[in-house]
Formats: structure tokens, C-alpha cells, sequence
């Protein structure tokens, strides 16, 4: 396993560690965990704070700028003529929205480069328009759009609403007969650099809530990030193309992934992270439609998974190409979370079966240490990995996943290869191991049980 660059820890990480440890402790107990103390720790903002300080000499009031804030005027004017004073001002400028108000704004694009520094202060709320109609003739896929601007900071302890319940009610993972379309991302940040997001809660997006793409050097701390587990589609942060990026100290619950990381993107760092309901943490989906992709350099450090459709998974298409490499997933806690370790070659999220395909994204250097907790599933461990390309180094140490009901819980394999250390249950069954050889000679895919017994 290749040695992945460290970010200095915090006060809240070593904390957050040790609640962990306490986790670990009470579900190998048999101790239902309580989500609530855990989410206590991060000490998240409520929506409205004022902590922050206004500490710039140019501070721009939204409503000077004509806002009503009384969610039902179309504020997105006024927004936008701020943004511009604040973009066009040569020393660093805060946009202020301020607590206690709504502003509805419509689609926008906040654009860059700015002549200084900005600092857009979210102490309100803002709700999105709750029609689709709103998007006609504009591009469906955005709502709140910033892109080039460098050393941006969004806070504020305010809200972020993407009034998404009637995009979840005519989608077609609602409803099959309702036709495929594009839905906006509440909050995206394309091509920015040097950017801060902190502080602040985005709830009910039409689709994802927050994405990152082709950013470098972003941190995102201390959000609340919530929609329904039957809002389809909602992933809670997802990062594509970008380096640099860190996001830790945040709560996610949503519909889809709790974050996701795609296509072309390195040096991530994921800690201290509150995930359920949703679908986990996941790497991927990579190489859809016979595309290259590429993930490397990633750690997952000190998280609580509850009652997610899935844990940490690594997903590809058949018939992509290129690597997911060198990542990390540790110090994880699983709250009856349903295939808590996956590598999936094999993804499918098509209406049509997916076609067999040789070519495939490499998958080599995964490494899961310190993973305990509760499977809801039969199945704890699974690594699907391609007949005509093997997931190479692959690395389990310290996993412990017992089962949520008192049923086996067991590990599959298939093209595996890779090594264990210490304590692993369900145990190992990559394919230069004793077991995968005895599970041959049953001419059966290898398949172990928790304890160790093969099953046919």
C-alpha cells in the first residue's frame, strides 16, 4: 500500500476518535449507539448564528440592494447586483444575508475572477422556487452556479433549502413511468480555488446538494447536509475533477450518497463524518459509457455510518478504464449499515441490463483498517472485482462487522488479491489466500462466513 499524504489532525479529530472507540465498544457489546451524542461532538452551527464576526470595513446588506426577505419576492436581483458590487470592490467585501429573513432566489450564476477576496454570509435562509417551471428555458442541472472565483469563503450558520419535493415526486426513481431528467444541484462550485464552506445547512436539494468540480484547494467544514432517505438522487457532497479537497466535521443525511467522489480527482480528505440515512461514502460510480476515469490519493478518516443502504464502496462500470488507487478507509463505525465493505466492478444503475464487457478501471491500494460495527446484511464484506483485471493490493486489518439480527455474516470475493492483518470477521477471502484455495477445490465462488466456516 503506497503512503498517502496526512493532513494535520484537530482538537475535534482526536475527540471525534475517541467517540469512536467508545462505539466500537458498545456495538461489539451488543450496545445500540446513539447517533445523537455522536452528532453533539461536532458542535454544528444552528441556522441563524451570528457567531461569525464582521470583521471587513466593506460589508454589503442584501437589502440594500432592494431584497424584500419575505420568501415569496423574487430576490435573485438583488443578489446578483450584490454580488457584482462585492466582485467589483478592489479590498476584501462580505455579502451579508441576514438572520431571521427568506429570500427566494431563482437560478443564478455567481461568477469570477473578483478584484479581492469575498465572503458571502448565508445568517438567513434561502429557499428555491418550488415549481420545475422555474427552469424552463434556463439549464436544469443548476440552481445557486458560482464558478472562477478564487478565495471565496461561504458561511454563516444559515440555511440553504432546495425546496426539492416536487423534482423527487416526478422523477423516474419515484415513479418509472415518469420520464428521466435533469435536476439542479442546489449549491455548485466550478472551477474555484482557495474556497471555504463552513458553517452551514443545505436541505431538501432537487438533486445533489453540493458539488465541487474542477476546484483545487477546498475545505468544507461543519455542515448539515439533510433531505427524506426516499429523496432520490440527493448526494450529500460530491466532488469530481478537483484536488485538494478536504470536507470534515459534517453531518449528512440524504437519499443518495453521503458524499461521492468521482472522475479525475486526488489528494481528498474525508474526516469526522456523520453519515444516515443514505448510501454510504463511496468512490465512484467510474467509467460509465467506456470512459477513463481516475481516483487516487483519498483518505476516509473517523466516521459513524447508521442505517445505510451501503458503507464505504468503490464502484465501476464495465468497459471503463483508467485507476482507482491508493485509498485509504479507516476508523469507521457501521450502525447497521446493509454491505458495509464494497468493490463493485460490476455497478449497473441503468433501466436496461448492462452489457459484459472485459475492459475495466483498475482498482489497486485499498486498504480498510479499523472498520467495526453491525451488518444488516448476510453479506459484510464483498469485492466483485473483474475477470480480466484483478483489484490488486488490497489490505484489511482490525475489521470486526458482526450481524444485526443474529444471522452469519460472511465475505465474497471474487478476483481478489490482497493480504490481512490482526482480527478480521467476517474473515479474508482474497485469492492468493488459504481460504479462497480451499473454496476452489468446492468449486464454488469464495464465500466466508463469520467463524470462519465455508458455506456452498
Amino acid at each position: 500500500m503506497k503512503s498517502l499524504r496526512l493532513y494535520s489532525s484537530s482538537s475535534s479529530s482526536t475527540c471525534l476518535i475517541l467517540l469512536l472507540l467508545i462505539f466500537s465498544f458498545s456495538v461489539s457489546s451488543n450496545t445500540t449507539v446513539d447517533r445523537e451524542k455522536f452528532d453533539s461532538l461536532l458542535q454544528l452551527p444552528h441556522s441563524g448564528s451570528t457567531r461569525t464576526r464582521l470583521r471587513s470595513k466593506r460589508v454589503l446588506f442584501l437589502g440594500a440592494f432592494g431584497a424584500k426577505g419575505d420568501g415569496i419576492t423574487d430576490d435573485s436581483k438583488a443578489f446578483q447586483n450584490a454580488w457584482e458590487v462585492a466582485c467589483s470592490i478592489p479590498t476584501r467585501t462580505r455579502i451579508l444575508i441576514p438572520s431571521g429573513r427568506t429570500y427566494l432566489i431563482h437560478p443564478v450564476d455567481i461568477a469570477g475572477p473578483c478584484r479581492s477576496k469575498v465572503t458571502l454570509m448565508i445568517s438567513g435562509t434561502i429557499i428555491a422556487p418550488i415549481s420545475p417551471d422555474a427552469w424552463i428555458g434556463l439549464n436544469p442541472r443548476k440552481w445557486i452556479y458560482f464558478h472562477g472565483v478564487n478565495h471565496l469563503t461561504v458561511e454563516g450558520g444559515g440555511t440553504v433549502d432546495g425546496m426539492g419535493q416536487e423534482w423527487w415526486a416526478r422523477s423516474c426513481k419515484s415513479n418509472s413511468t415518469n420520464p428521466c431528467r435533469h435536476a439542479p444541484t442546489a449549491i455548485t462550485f466550478h472551477r474555484c480555488k482557495n474556497l471555504k464552506v463552513r458553517n452551514l445547512m443545505i436541505v431538501n436539494s432537487q438533486k445533489m446538494h453540493m458539488q465541487f468540480t474542477n476546484c483545487m484547494r477546498v475545505v468544507a467544514s461543519h455542515l448539515q447536509v439533510i433531505a427524506p432517505a426516499t429523496s432520490p438522487n440527493t448526494d450529500g457532497i460530491h466532488i469530481s475533477v478537483s484536488k485538494g479537497v478536504q470536507v470534515k466535521d459534517s453531518i449528512i443525511r440524504t437519499g443518495d450518497d453521503c458524499i461521492s467522489i468521482v472522475s479525475n480527482s486526488s489528494r481528498i480528505q474525508i474526516v469526522n463524518i456523520v453519515c444516515g440515512p443514505g448510501h454510504g461514502i463511496s468512490i465512484g460510480s467510474l467509467g460509465k459509457s467506456n470512459s477513463w476515469s481516475q481516483v487516487r490519493d483519498v483518505i476516509i478518516d473517523t466516521a459513524l455510518l447508521s442505517n445505510t443502504e451501503k458503507g464505504v464502496r468503490i464502484k465501476t462500470w464495465q468497459g471503463g478504464s483508467g485507476f482507482a488507487s491508493n485509498i485509504a478507509f479507516r476508523n469507521v463505525v457501521m450502525d447497521n449499515v446493509s454491505n458495509p465493505i464494497i468493490i463493485d466492478q460490476y455497478y449497473c444503475d441503468s433501466q436496461l441490463p448492462c452489457l459484459n464487457q472485459t475492459l475495466a478501471v483498475k482498482v489497486e491500494n485499498i486498504s480498510f483498517t479499523h472498520i467495526k460495527g453491525t451488518s444488516a446484511t448476510e453479506e459484510a464484506i464483498r469485492f466483485a472485482c473483474s475477470d480480466d483485471s484483478q483489484c490488486e493490493g488490497l489490505y484489511l486489518e482490525d475489521v470486526q462487522l458482526l450481524p444485526s439480527t443474529g444471522e452469519i455474516a460472511r465475505s465474497f470475493c471474487w478476483e481478489a488479491q490482497g493480504s490481512s492483518l490482526g482480527t478480521v470477521d467476517p474473515p479474508a477471502c482474497f485469492s492468493d489466500s488459504e481460504e479462497f484455495v480451499k473454496q476452489k477445490v468446492l468449486l464454488h465462488p469464495v464465500s466466508l462466513v463469520y467463524g470462519g466456516k465455508a458455506t456452498l
